[in-house]
């Protein structure tokens, strides 16, 4: 259950031990398993932190967030969420796991973790890199992010929302709030649709933005039938981004595909993806040797449909350019907003327009 920020009354106390942890901007999951308190932060990746949680504790902490929602918390009623601007909370009861009570604190911050200057300093991605991803911004490409969890795919997209123009009217679809349009992207044009599984579903939210006239839809997380929406979404004319989990760009078409529920919908699925999917970025993370989890972009591919054929095209690997060569109706859109396709130069762009 959502609750506004004026409904919110769990004071800070009520965190208790985990106080710290949750004040900490680094820290964006807290997780207790019923002994142990595990975190994930953003550069040490997930350890267990040094305290300890007792049962009167926890069982206080589980009444007192369910008095905020109203709601209870019982072996009848099991599980018990809590969401709101900055936080997700998810508490399961004893009754219904082996290990007592299971807490997770999900901390969504309407804040913007990147900036160019920390992206090529960290060696997240390099500045053709960089560069490329801005003019497909800007070219209104349609675009995956994908990666494993915690890769940073939302992120990213965050990121590159502040090159979308002011004026032109998006969209967000989510289920748990994230992404913060409006709060990281001041005075934009945005309509943010929270999601609810039984009243207003994914396929209900997509059907709906696109009766409201959006330039951009922005769909936190492709996980079932409504990414089939949100591709016909694309076919009008509308530009999108949207995330979903895998470890390849190459497999993106797949994956989409195996998302419906039945192998008829699929393949008749296949050539739009193609047709109306531009851009797959994948996104990794890697921990050093000194136990430092450092993010960063690997591949990106490149989707056309060329004729009667479907063309996959991977451009960047291991964060480099390996190839030279851009799929026509994607360098049509590059050339549609008079735009210079960063690694290629402006003068093979040029080039490129006169032979067409």
């Amino acid at each position: 259950m959502r609750v506004s920020r004026e409904s919110w009354n769990l004071k800070d106390d009520s965190f208790g031990p985990l106080l710290p942890y949750v004040q900490d901007r680094d820290i964006t999951d807290i997780n207790f398993n019923g002994t142990d308190v595990w975190v994930e932060h953003l550069k040490r990746g997930i350890y267990k932190a040094p305290v300890k949680l007792s049962k009167e504790f926890v069982s206080q902490f589980s009444v007192r967030v369910s008095n905020v929602v109203s709601e209870q918390i019982n072996k009848y009623n099991n599980v018990l969420e809590a969401e709101t601007d900055i936080l997700r909370i998810s508490i399961i009861h004893p009754s219904a796991t082996n290990t007592g009570y299971s807490v997770s604190i999900r901390k969504t911050p309407a804040v913007m973790r990147m900036t160019k200057e920390k992206m090529l300093r960290d060696q997240y991605c390099s500045r053709e890199v960089f560069e490329f991803l801005i003019q497909c911004i800007r070219a209104r490409m349609n675009m995956v992010f994908c990666g494993r969890p915690g890769a940073g795919k939302t992120e990213l997209l965050k990121f590159l929302t502040q090159y979308i123009p002011r004026e032109e009217k998006v969209m967000t679809i989510e289920d748990n709030l994230e992404i913060h349009y409006k709060d990281i992207n001041p005075g934009a044009n945005c309509v943010e649709l929270k999601v609810d599984e039984e009243f207003f579903p994914y396929t209900k939210a997509i059907k709906t933005a696109l009766r409201q006239n959006p330039q951009w839809v922005l769909l936190s997380e492709a996980r079932s039938t409504e990414v089939k929406y949100l591709l016909e979404c694309f076919s009008t004319g509308l530009h999108g981004l949207t995330t979903l989990h895998t470890d390849d760009t190459r497999k993106i078409p797949d994956r989409i595909q195996n998302m419906m529920q039945d192998t008829y919908s699929a393949s008749r699925m296949e050539n739009d993806i193609y047709s109306f999917l531009n851009v797959g970025v994948l996104l990794c993370k890697r921990v050093t040797e000194d136990k430092e989890v450092v993010r960063f972009i690997d591949q990106i591919c490149l989707f056309d449909r060329v004729g009667e054929e479907n063309v996959k095209h991977l451009l960047v690997e291991r964060g480099k350019f390996i190839s030279g060569e851009i799929p026509q109706n994607i360098r049509k859109k590059f050339e549609l907003e008079s735009l210079e396709i960063p690694y290629l130069g402006r003068r093979q762009c040029v080039s490129a327009r006169r032979e067409k």
